[in-house]
């Protein structure tokens, strides 16, 4: 399948998966908010390919392309200092170009470079550690609630409605070639 000149790749799905391989913030982004089985699937399937990388990889936190799902999906990774991962899919085919991005559109057809993720992850990172600085957040909170329930929650572990905010901020903003966001 040929990507159309008229469109541009966007994020699909953020999500930030604890050291314990723990999913503590999934955020979709349209048209993929009905998919939240498949996303966790497919974020499931790249934690075994996080493992094997992270053992290969020297000091670099940037893991890059973990996954070409197909055509169109792809998912990228970042390693924290404290075990936590930040995993991004991609809609290599997009969104259509509105008439106000003609000077993006040369980067339309030709996907996504590693280089365009790092300034995706260097946000994500920064919004982490802006809440772990807040004193009522827990990262450890999950490891104990687990130990106490012996059922699956419904709720996410990370329910900072601020830190929630700038996922969703960080992802509907991206663009390939965005030097920061």
């Amino acid at each position: 399948m040929e990507m159309n000149r008229s469109s541009r790749p966007k994020i699909a799905c953020i999500s930030v998966i604890g050291k314990a391989d723990n999913p503590l913030l999934t955020s979709l982004f349209p048209p993929y908010l009905g998919s939240s089985i498949e996303f966790s699937l497919l974020l499931n399937s790249c934690l075994d390919v996080f493992e094997i990388r992270q053992k290969q990889t020297s000091v670099d936190q940037d893991l890059g392309l973990l996954h070409a799902v197909d055509e169109r999906l792809a998912v990228y990774g970042w390693l924290t200092t404290t075990g936590v991962k930040l995993l991004v899919v991609v809609d290599l085919i997009g969104q259509a170009v509105s008439p106000n991005d003609e000077g993006r559109q040369i980067l339309a057809g030709n996907g996504v470079k590693e280089s365009d993720m790092k300034p995706v992850f260097r946000a994500l990172q920064m919004a982490y550690i802006q809440l772990l600085q807040n004193p009522f957040y827990s990262p450890d909170a999950y490891g104990q609630l687990a130990k106490t329930s012996s059922a699956a929650s419904d709720s996410l572990p990370i329910t900072n409605s601020k830190f929630i905010a700038e996922v969703k901020r960080i992802g509907e903003s991206w663009v390939p070639g965005a030097v920061s966001l």
